[in-house]
């Protein structure tokens, strides 16, 4: 009778609580299972594990201790299954555990018990144990000695045992109903932050700045408090969509590093995005920085451009003096198609450019970050300002006709100092209605607000052009 009822209250204890049983012996399964990981790396700081473990579950309920999951794991996207039965594994109840152990919360668990203090006694060459009640454990340690109160006391702390609610690394803590005599390839999938990924490139330029070669790596850093071993590695590029609740930025010499012989990427469209799944496994350490190459391609015709743009605000203000220098932007474009030796869709990321010099020594001669950027699509990159190549303009004629009508006269001078020949364009940008009323050279229009002039200056030389156009708000 009285075991009946002993049961009885156990089993009440357990349904009130969820709690199983003290008799139950936690399973634990950690790296050692494993048997296959896979990780899908998004570009906005997240990463989707899947996980799966080989594990030999004991009948009927029990609880499971899943460890070395990621320490920036999002609890609320834990999905876990057998992959080899289904319908004899169900999950109960989850926990997630992270009050993970450390000096201070090992003591916390022992105000009010007894421990030991460990000193060495250098005089007389020997080990002194003094046994203290741990009586606080706030802003320094409070011990009662023979009856006599200790404000902290020298030597190291001795603990029996480390507490059953403290554990030294995250885990999942599962409540779970198993009918099967064998064992399960568990699969658990989750969310974690702070793991992502970016594209980096390296195009080097040939001497008349008309082809090129660009090399494509991957940078993954990993900072989720885990590491994954020979893991399946998939790469997401596109904006995926978060509800609200990067890495330190690194240049690397690419020109030394080896080139990967074929792709290591296979890349192909998966819904409005793109995924890039690695060709072979990788180990994915914790806090690690890891490069893989992403691709390779010769001889990338490309374009060089040197561009001087206006502000719209010129036109409706009279300048008393000679305006200052402007820069003339240098650029370099080219198409990302397959008669370009291109055409794979191009994840964002940062475009290093490098020119080897009179000794064949390579150069940094700039850098520009791209957009997500599909096949057949150009790509244009700022890499600086040109030196040699002045421009210089001047407001020659300003007219207020009304309130709302401006006219204007500009002259734009521009010097090249080189020892050959460029061609500069003039991007000038207009507004509401209006008119060129003349023009010294030939100009294009660009959209309905932009025109642009197209110059050849010869070397040591200069070209003024000169345009009047008349504006409407």
């Amino acid at each position: 009778m009285k075991m009946k009822l002993l049961l009885l209250c156990t089993l009440v204890f357990f349904f009130l609580t969820g709690t199983p049983p003290s008799s139950y012996a936690a399973t634990i399964s950690d790296m050692k299972g494993q048997i296959g990981v896979q990780i899908t790396v998004y570009n906005n700081n997240l990463g989707l594990i899947k996980d799966t473990r080989k594990v030999f579950l004991p009948l009927g309920q029990g609880e499971l201790r899943f460890m070395d999951v990621a320490s920036h794991i999002m609890p609320v996207t834990v999905h876990a299954k057998s992959l080899n039965y289904a319908e004899a594994f169900t999950i109960l109840e989850q926990n997630y555990e992270y009050d993970l152990m450390n000096a201070d919360k090992l003591l916390d668990k022992y105000v009010g018990k007894k421990i030991k203090l460990l000193d060495f006694n250098k005089i007389q060459d020997r080990k002194e144990v003094v046994e203290a009640i741990l009586l606080s454990n706030n802003k320094g340690q409070i011990y009662k000695i023979h009856d006599e109160i200790y404000l902290g006391h020298p030597g190291y702390k001795v603990l029996p045992k480390i507490p059953e609610n403290l554990i030294a690394k995250p885990t999942l803590t599962w409540l779970f109903q198993n009918n099967s005599k064998e064992a399960h390839q568990l699969e658990v999938s989750y969310l974690t932050n702070n793991i992502s990924w970016r594209a980096d490139y390296v195009l080097l330029l040939n001497q008349d700045d008309t082809s090129s070669d660009l090399t494509g790596w991957v940078t993954l850093d990993n900072k989720s408090g885990a590491t994954y071993k020979d893991a399946r590695l998939k790469l997401v590029a596109g904006e995926v969509h978060r509800v609200e609740e990067r890495f330190d930025q690194k240049v690397y010499a690419m020109k030394e590093m080896a080139r990967a012989k074929a792709p290591q990427f296979k890349e192909k469209a998966f819904f409005e995005y793109h995924i890039y799944d690695l060709q072979r496994k990788t180990t994915i350490k914790n806090k690690q920085t890891k490069q893989v190459s992403l691709l390779e391609a010769d001889q990338v015709k490309v374009q060089k451009e040197l561009l001087v743009y206006g502000i719209t605000s010129y036109f409706t203000r009279k300048y008393q003096e000679k305006m200052l220098r402007q820069p003339v932007n240098v650029y370099i474009k080219f198409i990302n198609a397959k008669e370009n030796n291109l055409g794979m869709p191009l994840p964002a990321g940062i475009i290093r450019l490098y020119k080897e010099d009179d000794e064949e020594s390579l150069q940094f001669i700039g850098e520009d970050k791209i957009e997500h950027t599909p096949k057949d699509e150009e790509i244009t990159l700022k890499i600086g300002e040109a030196f040699d190549v002045v421009a210089e303009r001047t407001q020659t004629d300003y007219q207020r006709i009304s309130t709302r009508l401006y006219e204007s006269e500009w002259e734009i001078i521009l010097k090249n100092h080189k020892e050959k020949q460029v061609k500069v364009g003039v991007v000038e940008p207009l507004f509401g209605n209006w008119k060129i009323v003349s023009n010294s050279h030939p100009y294009k229009k660009i959209d309905a607000f932009t025109i642009r002039f197209d110059v050849t200056i010869p070397r040591d030389g200069d070209q003024k052009i000169r345009y009047r156009v008349r504006v409407g708000l």
